[in-house]
């Protein structure tokens, strides 16, 4: 297996040229492990607008505020989601700034292009007029487009900028790598004055980056650049391999553990009994020597101790359990002693599963649903934030604690946003359903991407099954469902099943379940809020009408009392 990392060059320049100050700002972040593979290495330049009240403070913000705080967002997060937080979280920094300090949207403008390099990928955030090229195989390209509109042949003006607007609009784009890749970050007052041909041939002839960005810098100010002069250069050196289940193997060689017997000691865990075993794993009930506590060890099969695939999924539980921290997802234990072998520990829970519950709650009381679904959605949230999806959200994966909390368990289907983009498209599997059935989202079966709604459809059948005790769809889901096949479906509608679900229930419900994603809720929130009050657009036609047009009688006999009551309250204060 290859040990190969991802590996760069650098090197820069810049100088304040025929300017009183500098307001220039470059700099780069090259993480240790493990930021290094789940962060990558991130870049960056910034030329603060000279026309601003602080462009300096503005280009030194930019930079130093994304290198930071980059870093401090969760692994989970994709590249894309971790940048357009942080890009729009400084946007509305600088421009409140601006607007406070000198009441002014020019007070604190800047330029900001970024390159974050991970895996196999650069990831190009942009926006402004500086800019970045590649140079491949003698082939120089300007890979950002300028923000910069011109009024004549002499004059322009920055559009689009950091700061000047409290609203973000910035360019991405993820670009494949390639190893010897050379990246070129210039700001105006160096690639006005120097054309491509020079650049390029400036670049080829590269052997210290230092000393060619010096050499860049140099040429543009020899060419009466009247700017400052920044210029950053980065090589690819080497690339890691591209398959994330490698990545994630990287970090242990360790052996699957053998079936285990209750007396057995694995790593101080005494094993009390087998509490579930599939062709795909083993979960014991476990005594924990060291603390003194129940616990519960999930371990690998030795049947796929040669799948790759497989273990990529079983690594993923444990990654994606530890970095989830929720009242209503199962813990994950971390690792106080070193491993013998591959398994994961969690806490133990005396409960039952939600299958259970219902079994024993056949078309459950309304009120005690939405209980236990807002705290299934809780946890769900957790993983949303983190930018994760369940993907296989069943009865059978959802547990009551001792104490009555519910408790989401299972990361075997998780998917992980900021690992998946480690692995190139072409070596991803859209085919593979992870799910359950009759729980999966109708776009998994389609090959489609999954999304936050994805897993709001299982909760919707999950929701609509403890109510009526069946599923929305009948028990007629095909095998393997397909577009045709998905269309004929039909909701059942819950007055089929069970006569006290409200009409206005029952369209939430239909809304969570709709094939189409486009209909279904875009929050969790949404269907939680619909399940708790009444939405007209759910209410039956003669649930909207006046009460006089629905039940005449109804409406003649409360007024008539309610004019009894009125003249008998007037007679009494005659009389008193």
């Amino acid at each position: 297996m290859s040990s190969a990392k991802l590996r760069i060059s650098l090197g820069h320049a810049s100088d304040k040229g025929v300017k009183a100050d500098n307001e220039d700002f470059h700099g780069a972040l090259m993480p240790e492990e493990p930021q290094l593979t789940y962060k990558g290495i991130a870049v960056a330049i910034a030329d603060g607008m000279s026309s601003s009240d602080a462009g300096k403070q503005a280009s030194h913000c930019c930079v130093v505020g994304f290198l930071e705080d980059y870093y401090s967002t969760p692994d989970s997060w994709s590249v894309i989601h971790a940048g357009q937080k942080i890009l729009s979280a400084t946007n509305s920094w600088l421009y409140s700034q601006g607007q406070a300090r000198y009441a002014s949207a020019r007070g604190l403008v800047s330029t900001l292009s970024i390159c974050v390099f991970k895996s196999t990928t650069a990831h190009v955030f942009h926006i402004g007029d500086s800019r970045i090229y590649r140079l491949r195989k003698g082939n120089l390209e300007q890979i950002t487009r300028d923000h910069r509109v011109w009024v004549s042949q002499e004059k322009s003006y920055l559009n689009r900028a950091m700061g000047i607007e409290p609203r973000l609009d910035a360019d991405y784009q993820a670009l494949p790598l390639e190893k010897g890749d050379l990246f070129l970050m210039t700001t105006d007052g160096v690639h006005d004055f120097i054309n491509e041909k020079a650049l390029k041939r400036l670049l080829q002839e590269s052997t210290d980056l230092t000393l060619t960005a010096e050499k860049i810098v140099r040429m543009a100010a020899d060419n009466k650049s009247d700017d400052n002069l920044t210029c950053q250069l980065v090589r690819i050196e080497e690339l890691p391999p591209a398959k994330e289940d490698e990545i994630l193997r990287r970090h242990t060689n360790l052996p699957f553990p053998p079936p285990l017997k209750p007396g057995m000691v694995l790593d101080g865990y005494r094993i009390e009994e087998e509490l579930h075993a599939s062709k795909r794993t083993q979960i014991y009930r476990a005594f924990d020597m060291k603390t003194g506590t129940q616990a519960v060890l999930k371990t690998p099969s030795i049947l796929y101790d040669d799948d790759t695939h497989y273990i990529e999924h079983f690594l993923h539980e444990e990654w994606a359990g530890k970095r989830i921290h929720n009242d209503n997802v199962l813990k994950t234990l971390g690792n106080d002693r070193e491993k013998s072998g591959i398994y994961y520990v969690t806490e133990f829970l005396e409960g039952p599963t939600l299958r259970q519950w219902m079994d024993a709650n056949p078309k459950a009381d309304i009120k005690e649903t939405r209980k236990i679904l807002e705290q299934i959605a809780k946890g769900l949230r957790a993983f949303h934030r983190m930018e994760m999806l369940h993907q296989d959200l069943k009865p059978e994966n959802i547990m009551f604690a001792k104490n009555g909390t519910v408790k989401i368990i299972d990361f075997g289907s998780v998917k992980i946003a900021g690992i998946k983009e480690m692995t190139p498209q072409e070596h991803i599997d859209h085919t593979e359903v992870l799910g359950t059935l009759n729980y999966t989202a109708p776009e998994y079966h389609l090959g489609q991407r999954g999304s936050i709604k994805s897993d709001l459809y299982s909760l919707g059948v999950i929701a609509y099954e403890m109510l009526n005790g069946a599923l929305p769809f009948g028990p007629d889901m095909p095998e393997r469902p397909n577009q045709s096949s998905l269309a004929k479906l039909k909701y059942v509608p819950s007055i089929y099943h069970n006569i006290m679900v409200p009409a206005w229930i029952d369209g939430a419900l239909k809304k969570a379940t709709a094939i189409n994603p486009h209909l279904r809720y875009d929050d969790l929130s949404e269907f939680l809020f619909d399940l708790s009050l009444p939405n007209p657009k759910f209410l039956r036609p003669e649930e909207r009408l006046p009460l006089m047009q629905r039940n005449p009688t109804g409406f003649w006999k409360g007024l008539s009392a309610l004019l009894l009551f009125t003249n008998l309250a007037l007679l009494y204060l005659l009389m008193g």
